[in-house]
């Protein structure tokens, strides 16, 4: 996809899909601002890509003055802006609503939904004025479906799906596409050490642990973060001009699963391996 001349924000641009879609978009063409709460990741991603492709601005997206330097950053490339990548995201401690703890419920809140308000609050004035845009969000399917003791974060992640829907309904008339997609299980670091931590409680390894939950997916397998990447720089490239307002699972074939059915179906081809069922 060609996104030459086109200057984007992506928020957690230092790590896992944030930098894919970092270097997926410069690799378009496109300059890019990368904001994170660490400027250390930040800087790496930056100087580890052609010199003056990437602005680097460290800050809270649910902080509104750092919402101000982020833009204020993207804006010094001079060119207007026409891009905005909302994929920073806290992930949260399984609990059900009866346990999870009041503080990391408004924390998740702001970060995961305040956090791309605010961005979105900020960039689409400047889209405008560039005669158009695109915002591209970043839920899950977890914004979709439910996960067993993730509240917080499925209720955020659904959040963000109606606010990006609401966006292009308000915004479309002056030329702003807004569309988010939903990943499915996605390889990034932050994953991996999470189902390290299972792992470990279940005495095997990460490996064991992806093939567990695997298994049912159409496509068999996780993603990584350069597939998300891809879908990205379409949704922000001309390419995608005449779509807004669209939620798109990026999950292997994940969303159409019957669980109960898929259940079934394994029992179905295990017996058929052990010769106790008839064709």
């Amino acid at each position: 996809m060609d996104l030459g001349g086109k200057i984007a924000i992506v928020t957690g641009g230092g790590t896992g899909i944030g930098e894919a879609v970092t270097r997926r978009f410069v690799g378009c063409g496109a300059r890019v601002c990368i904001t994170g709460r660490r400027l250390e990741p930040l800087e790496r991603v930056a100087q580890s890509l052609p010199p003056g492709t990437v602005k680097t601005c460290a800050g809270d997206v649910s902080e509104g003055k750092d919402v101000e330097r982020v833009v204020e950053t993207a804006l010094s490339f001079g060119g207007g802006l026409q891009v905005l990548v909302n994929n920073a995201a806290l992930d949260q401690n399984p609990a059900g609503v009866v346990d999870l703890d009041l503080a990391e419920w408004r924390r998740m809140l702001e970060v995961n939904l305040t956090g791309p308000f605010l961005m979105m609050k900020a960039c689409i004035p400047h889209m405008i004025r560039s005669g158009g845009g695109s915002v591209v969000n970043v839920s899950s399917l977890a914004g979709l479906r439910s996960n067993s003791e993730m509240p917080a974060y499925c209720a955020t992640k659904g959040g963000l799906v109606s606010l990006t829907q609401q966006a292009a309904l308000d915004y479309g008339p002056r030329n702003v596409r807004c569309n988010v997609i939903c990943p499915g299980a996605t390889r990034t670091a932050m994953f991996t050490e999470n189902m390290a931590g299972f792992a470990r409680q279940l005495g095997t390894d990460v490996d064991d642990v992806f093939a567990r939950f695997q298994k049912d997916v159409p496509l068999n397998r996780v993603a990584f973060p350069e597939e998300m990447a891809g879908i990205c720089a379409f949704l922000a490239s001309d390419d995608a001009s005449f779509l807004t307002g669209a939620a798109i699972p990026v999950d292997g074939g994940a969303a159409v699963v019957d669980v109960s059915g898929a259940v079934i179906s394994g029992i179905v081809r295990r017996l058929k391996r052990s010769g106790g069922a008839h064709e």
